[in-house]
């Protein structure tokens, strides 16, 4: 269980950021390069793993927002009755309810204390929220949560920084050392993306393709997308 204090002080970090904020709208082009990226590199993540039908796939997402990623995977075959969101923030949950089917359930609180059944689950996701955890223990609460609903066979999809951002005092990077620390009997499959996004934005302003051109150096990649599988 996360400390109330915990819980909180995440709820005070989002409540200090900009609602709505531009600069992460698909609309931005930093922003749709970074998400097509994404999305194309969990396709071939799904591909690498032989799962070509993903509408009886089992997805659970931690702290699912308004909903973005969970309609990225509908796009990519979910069906919305074996997806599930949790989110902490009532208000972004209900925005979320709003976006996505009925069957799609959306769960408010506490994500480490969610009702998901042990090994029920063939993806649990989670994308930013570790780095948005600044207690050790909230983490590994959370970290053993979701490894304990995922199946045999599964895996933890996780999507988020590894450096620390000295503009923003809310969140920390998460290396990838500390990702095998939290998940020590996963087997991880690890690629880094996404260019920095304060270059991204600098770079599309002057051509969109810009992106592609400074992305292909590794060191310019702030993120991690890692497939950290449960043996079967």
């Amino acid at each position: 269980m996360t400390a109330p204090a915990e819980l909180e002080a995440v709820r005070a970090r989002y409540a200090r950021r900009m609602p709505d904020d531009p600069r992460y709208s698909l609309l931005d082009p930093a922003a749709l390069a970074a998400w097509q990226e994404r999305q194309c590199a969990i396709a071939a993540l799904f591909r690498r793993l032989g799962w070509h039908d993903l509408s009886r796939r089992c997805l659970v997402e931690v702290g699912c927002g308004t909903g973005g990623l969970l309609l990225d995977a509908l796009l990519l075959g979910f069906d919305p009755a074996h997806l599930i969101g949790l989110e902490l923030l009532a208000e972004r949950a209900e925005r979320a309810r709003r976006r996505l089917p009925a069957a799609l359930r959306v769960l408010i609180g506490d994500a480490s204390q969610a009702p998901v059944a042990p090994a029920s689950q063939d993806v649990v996701m989670q994308s930013t929220v570790f780095s948005s955890l600044l207690d050790d223990a909230a983490q590994q609460a959370l970290a053993e949560a979701m490894w304990r609903w995922v199946r045999p066979g599964g895996g933890v999809l996780w999507y988020d920084f590894t450096v620390d951002n000295p503009r923003n005092p809310d969140v920390r990077g998460v290396p990838l050392r500390r990702v095998r620390a939290l998940f020590p009997c996963g087997h991880i499959h690890a690629r880094r993306l996404t260019l920095a996004p304060p270059l991204a934005r600098a770079l599309v302003r002057l051509h969109p393709s810009a992106y592609t051109v400074a992305n292909a150096l590794p060191w310019l990649r702030t993120h991690v997308l890692a497939w950290i599988a449960k043996p079967a």
